[in-house]
């Protein structure tokens, strides 16, 4: 018997009332269920057709506008609503910044239900386009069909795809001809690795049967100037390898760091392979305040520099530091954190998971001549613990800037039993901020509260919390 095929039932006329999590917008149903829609704009009136029915909501797709939102722009990039990777392109500017400071605000009364200050007004970004310094594309011999393509009969010449996976759908690759997030050369880099790769018959992978010369090409860019690429290969062919590297040396000289590496495992992360240098070298060097950190393939750092030193100077400015506390800097990755604000410290221990994060950070110190940071590697609730505090000291303040996942509770639980007396937290994910933050309100009182948007266009951001000890 086949599969029952589902029932998919068209909304006229419906208000699109609010924009929700993970980039869609929100209507409701005339049964009273939410109805989950991409790519449309609070204030928008649409007809919408179910493509799933669950039990408290429907997710569907606008398939016609009758009334456009005051809020509703044209999306710049061609690529707008296929790619998934910028949701709220069709939105004015001033309106996302709305959207985030409200889902922040959302999340700390709903999850974290504690008493909050006024918000300090979201940080927008002076770049609203063009901003990331790292990009990540991948290729594929058998690209993403539009729906154009495949209803205009046209004979397709070739089906390599160097871009973004299209959301959902792992093994899929949208061919990117020009994307608004990173300055060039970044797209003429790009352009120019498909363009060379095709007219010299070179294999894109295929990521169901994992065969194929070209992976994933990485373009990292600097304030400075300095800019690193990395191609990642999967079979390996010295000479046709050899080929392309080469083109890209000649093509742009301006090219910092120029690496590749052989990966033929299942997936395509970087953290466990052996990066080669080809031409340069293996690191390229980020600018903040006369500071330099030297950036890695594998390194951590914020991807809008300009609002990362933004973000860096709210977490200094929420320290209040004299130049008399012992600060401790949790989950420092390449210890930018740290050394910006040591300065104003007499002290900062930085703790890193990451030992490759930990090596770069002592490097960095160095190069900035800093001799009050100390850093250590150790997954953060199994070292920061008793012994640890005793060997180093009581902080005065802790600076905290935990993954999306948040802090584990057992390093909640060694904050709460050291009782510093001030807590910064800043956070990508303000939803497990929040749950952080109310275990932590039994001794802290949160005072100050700055989201800041770190990438204009999509749904993220960041968030800066100050919690200061009970009285």
């Amino acid at each position: 018997m086949g599969r029952k095929r589902k029932e998919r039932v068209i909304f006229e006329n419906i208000e699109i009332l609010d924009a929700g999590a993970k980039g869609v917008s929100i209507g409701k149903a005339p049964d009273g269920k939410i109805i989950l829609i991409p790519n449309v704009v609070p204030g928008d009136v649409v007809d919408v057709q179910t493509l799933k029915k669950r039990k408290q909501y429907y997710e569907g797709k606008a398939i016609k506008i009758h009334t456009e939102s005051k809020n509703r722009i044209p999306a710049v990039c061609e690529h707008f609503g296929v790619c998934g990777g910028c949701k709220w392109q069709n939105m004015q500017y001033e309106q996302q910044l709305f959207y985030k400071n409200q889902e922040v605000a959302n999340n700390l009364k709903r999850i974290g239900k504690i008493e909050l200050p006024e918000f300090e007004p979201i940080l927008g970004s002076e770049k609203q386009f063009f901003y990331r310094n790292k990009m990540e594309f991948g290729f594929s011999n058998a690209r993403w069909m539009t729906l154009e393509e495949i209803q205009s009969e046209e004979e397709i010449d070739s089906k390599n795809a160097l871009g973004f996976h299209i959301p959902k759908m792992w093994d899929k690759i949208l061919d990117i001809k020009k994307c608004h997030l990173q300055e060039d050369p970044s797209n003429a880099i790009r352009n120019e690795v498909r363009d060379f790769a095709n007219a010299n018959n070179l294999t894109f992978f295929n990521p169901r049967d994992h065969h194929g010369l070209l992976r994933t090409l990485m373009i990292r860019t600097a304030s400075t100037g300095e800019i690193m690429v990395l191609v990642q290969f999967f079979d390996d062919e010295k000479e046709n390898r050899e080929l392309l590297l080469n083109h890209l040396a000649e093509t742009f000289p301006s090219i910092t760091s120029l690496l590749y590496v052989i990966n033929q495992k299942a997936n395509d992360t970087l953290y466990d392979q052996d990066i080669q240098l080809f031409k340069g070298r293996l690191y390229i060097l980020e600018e903040m305040e006369g500071l330099h950190f030297s950036i890695n393939a594998k390194s951590f750092y914020q991807t809008n520099s300009d609002q990362a030193y933004n973000l860096y100077k709210i977490t200094r400015d929420f320290a209040g530091l004299t130049g008399n506390e012992l600060v401790y800097d949790l989950y420092t990755g390449t210890g930018t954190i740290a050394q910006f604000v040591s300065k104003k410290a007499k002290k900062v221990i930085g703790v890193e998971a990451v030992p490759d994060a930990i090596e770069d950070a002592k490097a960095n110190a160095v190069r900035n001549n800093i001799d009050n940071c100390a850093f250590f590697v150790g997954d953060m609730k199994n070292v920061f613990n008793d012994a640890f505090i005793a060997t180093h000291g009581q902080p005065d303040v802790v600076i905290t800037d935990p993954p999306r996942d948040g802090m584990h509770k057992d390093v909640v639980a060694q904050l709460l039993k050291i009782g510093a007396e001030k807590i910064v937290y800043v956070s990508c994910n303000s939803g497990t901020q929040a749950r952080d933050l109310a275990l932590l309100d039994e001794m802290y009182q949160v005072t100050r509260v700055r989201p800041v948007d770190m990438f204009p266009q999509t749904q993220h951001g960041e968030n800066g919390v100050l919690l200061e000890k009970r009285k």
